[in-house]
């Protein structure tokens, strides 16, 4: 028998309730220990903050179906919705604030998990709103909080990914160490518990079709911490301006995922096509990036295609793309995730991908530093390709999925930054709601004294910095529509980002990639802001670039034209 939601509901909140980690993992591990056997997965899935198992975890239900399902089933208005979700900045205490009765029978995890899966599982909006409907009536207020959190994979609990793994280890008494290394080769916390369960954790083993997450770089500040991080052999590439990807080729056929673990095979079948020719079961972990006669195009031309499924023959022929291909996982049966790095290199290259492929699947090229005078050299020589900096990777480290270790790192700068003012505020989620904490920012026109919009930041001040910052923009607020206000520009920002790049949801026509604010400048009164022209010609100037690509085994390499961003 399935055990009560609400027993998880509870569990979630007392969890919520405690700042001590081990009380957190204490309260996890003791409901998760004596659930029904059947549970177990469903329940670790859910404080994972996922619905569902599985990459393609999504239930297709977005702000504004989960809205109407709310309002269906408690039956309080647009207004109140609004209110409730402006007070909480929390859809999932907006819910328990206006569900009020309980319609039918108490639901149980088992419940909750077959509702999701009904909703994943239908190509009708309309269906999926009237599921989740169905589930708000049928909940309590603590439990619609959790069923609009998970729905929305955002628990809000305070309970990261370790003290998840903790807490299935304390409750199964076995080796955290084993549960480490199951879940990062499962890829799935549901699993894991129930291999931890069973005593079954020595069979996890990475599947072939499932993917894995992404290992991390760890950013560093400077060419002396690179040498005393790595050593005397730093590994270097530069970064490519593509999107990260996971290819499995597996006995039914190649297969391709996102960083985001979602599919990608039908965005992108002449990856697929060149995959399809090799023969050997294989995991590699690599970056798509535009290619066309040799050459590679920059991160805007790539994104034409992002998001399309089943890309026109005129798309494909405009920007085909190709994998470079940095490192293998699994190979012919064997996972290799704990081999050194320079062994995976050796049997990466043994594969020949370019050859083998006609150039849809190429290496990254690599230099060896074995001194920070030489780190320095190397990224100086990759801005002057304009790429924001280089990857740095220890030869003797094994792969450490979804974990930014010490084995790979990234230094870089900033390619510039901008001074702007502030012309939109939004409260923030989390820990930061109830305060102000999303800046939307605009440059000058050129010649001209209009505002002109290029992006939003909520990184980089701190929360006292913010705090403060609420109190001013409350003050200085023109218009107040809820959860965004505009306000007098005033507050001047520095903003630094890793590109520009062009953008019609901009009044600019341009956006910040990654921005993130530098300081507030109270130097600085809103003439003094950069204008249009500063933005087109940083714009322009990193629209050149070079970068090193190995169009074959280590050592034949090619300067290509492109511009730069990479895996980490």
């Amino acid at each position: 028998m399935s055990s009560l939601f609400a027993a998880f509901a509870s569990t979630a909140d007392a969890v919520a309730a405690t700042a001590s980690k081990l009380r957190k993992r204490d309260l996890l591990a003791a409901y998760l220990r004596e659930l029904p056997s059947d549970d177990v997965a469903t329940a670790a899935t859910f404080f994972a903050g996922r619905p569902l198992p599985g990459a393609a975890d999504r239930l297709g239900v977005g702000g504004a179906q989960g809205s109407a399902a709310l309002l269906a089933a408690s039956g309080a208005s647009d207004q109140q919705l609004g209110q409730a979700y402006l007070r909480h900045s929390d859809f999932g205490d907006a819910a328990a604030e206006l569900i009020t009765e309980r319609d039918g029978a108490a639901l149980t995890v088992a419940d909750v998990a077959t509702a999701f899966g009904a909703m994943a599982g239908t190509s009708s909006a309309e269906r999926r709103t009237g599921l989740m409907a169905q589930l708000f009536r049928r909940a309590t207020p603590a439990e619609a909080r959790y069923v609009a959190r998970i729905a929305g994979r955002e628990l809000r609990i305070g309970l990261r990914e370790g003290l998840l793994e903790e807490a299935i280890a304390a409750a199964f008494d076995r080796p955290i160490a084993d549960v480490r290394r199951a879940l990062m080769l499962v890829a799935e916390p549901g699993e894991t518990a129930v291999l931890a369960r069973e005593n079954r954790l020595d069979e996890a083993a990475l599947h072939l079709g499932r993917p894995i997450r992404f290992m991390l770089a760890t950013p560093v500040a400077d060419a002396d911490e690179v040498v005393r991080r790595v050593g005397d052999e730093a590994w270097i590439e530069d970064k490519y301006d593509g999107i990260r990807a996971q290819l499995h080729v597996t006995p039914d056929g190649p297969r391709l995922f996102s960083r985001d673990l979602n599919e990608i095979s039908r965005s992108f079948p002449e990856v697929i096509a060149a995959a399809a020719t090799l023969d050997t079961p294989l995991v590699l972990d690599g970056e798509l990036v535009p290619w066309k006669q040799g050459a590679v195009g920059d991160f805007a031309s790539l994104q034409t295609r992002l998001g399309r499924v089943d890309p026109s023959a005129t798309l494909l022929a405009d920007v085909p793309v190709a994998l470079v291909a940095f490192d293998v996982l699994h190979l012919a049966g064997e996972d290799l995730l704990d081999t050194p790095l320079r062994e995976r290199r050796q049997a990466l290259e043994d594969l020949q991908l370019p050859e083998r492929t006609g150039e849809q699947m190429l290496y990254s090229h690599l230099e060896t530093a074995r001194s920070a005078a030489e780190v320095d050299a190397r990224f100086d020589e990759a801005r002057e390709r304009h790429n924001e900096g280089l990857m740095i990777k220890d030869p003797a480290s094994v792969y450490q999925p979804g974990r930014r270790g010490l084995g790979w790192l990234k230094l870089k700068r900033p390619l510039s930054t901008l001074d702007c003012v502030v012309v939109g505020v939004e409260w923030g989620h989390g820990k930061r709601r109830g305060m102000l904490s999303d800046y939307t920012f605009a440059v000058r026109e050129t010649d001209g004294d209009a505002l002109l919009t290029i992006g939003k930041a909520y990184t980089g001040l701190t929360d006292a910095e913010i705090a403060e910052m609420t109190l001013r923009f409350k003050e200085l607020t023109v218009r107040d529509f809820g959860r965004y206000r505009t306000v007098v520009p005033e507050v001047v920002v520095e903003i630094a980002f890793d590109r520009i790049q062009r953008s019609a949801r901009h009044k600019s026509g341009y956006a910040l990639r990654f921005p993130r604010i530098v300081r507030i400048r109270t130097d600085k009164g809103p003439d003094q802001i950069d204008d249009l022209a500063a933005v087109e010609r940083t714009f322009e100037q990193q629209a050149t670039g070079r970068i090193l690509l190995a169009t074959g085994a280590r050592g034949e390499t090619e300067r290509i034209a492109a511009t730069g961003e990479t895996e980490g």
